[in-house]
């Protein structure tokens, strides 16, 4: 049986591996919050980039970009989702947007009270906003807007620190086989894709169940 992970408390959580540049993890962050508090999950977010993922498969660019019949597909699917979820959403002018800049800002969020509202604010700029999340002035303006010291944290996102930090999660993002975004486990069993988000939360609310 796979046990889904919990705090020495008994809390029962969840984590989310995501990427700024996926849409399907744009709906996924806007969705599981409400949905995890409800099964009593806590969820922990695990910014990544696919970029190294999808290189190591053999890929210079993402299957949406490299397969514009599945790209273009996928970018209806994700506006049909988003009017069912009651999610605004714009179809982005590029796509995908590197997200290197905002995933290292928020490392360093996630160790505070605002790592999860900058997550969902620099979706948003990205899917809603339609504004290139890289851009130092774009995270400056949404670090304000949820009212923290923008330039120290900006500073110390380009710190080495950080840098390395970045790394290492990208690097155990592979470890842990990821191949798509967002990728979620409760323990270590494996959902993929914005339609596993209820999946996996109860999941890890009943600590899983025998599988063949």
């Amino acid at each position: 049986m796979t046990q889904a992970s919990g705090a020495s408390d008994g809390t029962k959580r969840l984590d989310i591996w995501f990427d700024f540049a996926s849409p399907y993890s744009f709906l996924a962050i806007e969705r599981i919050e409400p949905i995890a508090a409800a099964q009593g999950v806590l969820v922990d977010y695990r910014p990544f980039l696919l970029g190294p993922i999808f290189k190591a498969r053999g890929w210079d660019d993402s299957p949406f970009r490299l397969f514009p019949d599945k790209g273009e597909y996928m970018m209806r699917e994700v506006a049909r989702l988003a009017g069912k979820y009651g999610v605004r959403y714009r179809r982005p002018t590029v796509f995908p947007r590197v997200g290197v800049l905002p995933s290292r800002v928020a490392l360093i969020g996630l160790q505070a009270e605002w790592g999860k509202a900058f997550c969902l604010s620099m979706f948003r700029a990205n899917f809603v906003d339609d504004v290139d999340i890289n851009q130092p002035d774009v995270v400056r303006d949404r670090l304000r807007g949820l009212g923290v010291d923008a330039d120290a944290v900006l500073a110390r996102a380009g710190s080495d620190e950080i840098k390395q930090a970045f790394r290492a999660q990208v690097d155990r993002a592979q470890a842990l086989g990821i191949f798509g975004a967002p990728m979620m486990f409760a323990g270590d069993e494996m959902f993929w894709g914005n339609d596993r988000v209820e999946d996996a939360v109860q999941w890890a609310r009943d600590g899983g169940t025998r599988v063949a």
